[in-house]
């Protein structure tokens, strides 16, 4: 078990809430539509003057408040997001001072898009173990909406903004991670993607409007998922003398409701067993990871000795998951 204790967590929520209801109007779709083709009841939406990285920062003051921790006593950021703020700097670097936490305070990103959050854990808990660092935060966030295609029903009514926050110290004999895996497959690269935004595509290269968006083939992406599944989960519990039946909780990337009901049915999961929060907040990209345990925390659904699935697919494509020891 590489060691790791999460001393607290915390969230932050956009201040528009929209319902399925409202964008049923807003596209000027048959009541309904939305909701039918999305899962979703509602979903936290940034308005123009929210940030990125203000949000991120809420989330963590909220983790230090219920934690009763000071910010001098974090001596690292993590910030992660699936697409930040700006090209430079990081989102990490103006996550800082909204945050409380004092100038010098080393900070720097992590971007596994949808699975930057267990990516996260597990370099804290390897930092952690070194001496490097003795209390670590890590701030999840991202503002989906700002890259939505609208005339995209499929890749557009799923999503949320959000942010979350966890704060790490090492943990004793009992408290870890008891396995980790991420796996990519390139096949998946372009099902995925926002295509400008770095060096392939922007106005130097011939960007176009539509490739600041978001794209999904989800038929495409859902097949090369399920293909790599099986096997994936097999792998994630090789070493362990338990299987995916014996965890306590799953917490699954909220990616969608048939994408989390698939999963569900692969791990032979009891629905009462799983952590779900989609029809509330939608897919949040990284934040949806940490937002998922943070409310499984507030529920009173973890307590000492928990053993937690933290699992899911990201773009690239990959597959993440972490066994996690509370």
């Amino acid at each position: 078990m590489l060691s790791l204790t999460i001393l607290c967590t915390g969230k932050a929520l956009p201040s528009q809430r929209v319902s399925s209801d409202e964008l049923d109007v807003k596209l000027g779709a048959l009541p309904g539509f939305c909701r039918s083709k999305s899962g979703i009841d509602f979903r936290y939406v940034a308005a123009p003057g929210e940030t990125q990285s203000g949000l991120a920062a809420a989330a963590l003051r909220d983790a230090m408040r219920r934690g009763r921790c000071e910010a001098a006593s974090i001596d690292l950021l993590l910030s992660v997001s699936g697409v930040g703020e700006q090209a430079l700097p990081s989102t990490a670097s103006r996550i800082l001072e909204p945050a409380g936490l004092p100038a010098g305070t080393p900070a720097f990103d992590i971007n596994a898009s949808c699975l930057g959050f267990l990516a996260a854990l597990q370099l804290a808990a390897s930092l952690l173990a070194s001496g490097t660092y003795r209390r670590i935060a890590i701030a999840a966030s991202d503002l989906a909406s700002r890259g939505v295609d609208w005339d995209n029903p499929e890749a557009s009514l799923i999503f949320g903004d959000g942010a979350a926050a966890a704060i790490v110290e090492q943990g004793d004999a009992r408290t870890g991670i008891d396995a980790f895996r991420m796996e990519t497959h390139p096949a998946g690269n372009t099902l995925c993607e926002v295509r400008a935004g770095g060096t392939r595509r922007n106005p130097r290269t011939g960007a176009e409007p539509a490739d600041y968006l978001f794209r999904m083939d989800g038929r495409r992406l859902f097949r090369l998922t399920s293909e790599l599944m099986g096997g994936f989960v097999e792998r994630l519990f090789s070493g362990l003398p338990y299987g995916p039946g014996d965890v306590d909780i799953v917490i699954p990337h909220q990616a969608s409701h048939l994408g989390m009901e698939h999963v569900r049915k692969r791990l032979g999961i009891r629905p009462e067993d799983v952590v779900d929060i989609y029809r509330q907040h939608g897919n949040q990209v990284a934040a949806s990871i940490p937002t998922a345990l943070h409310e499984a925390f507030a529920q009173r659904r973890i307590f000492r000795g928990t053993r937690v699935l933290l699992i899911g697919t990201a773009a690239g494509l990959t597959l993440g998951g972490m066994v996690l020891v509370i």
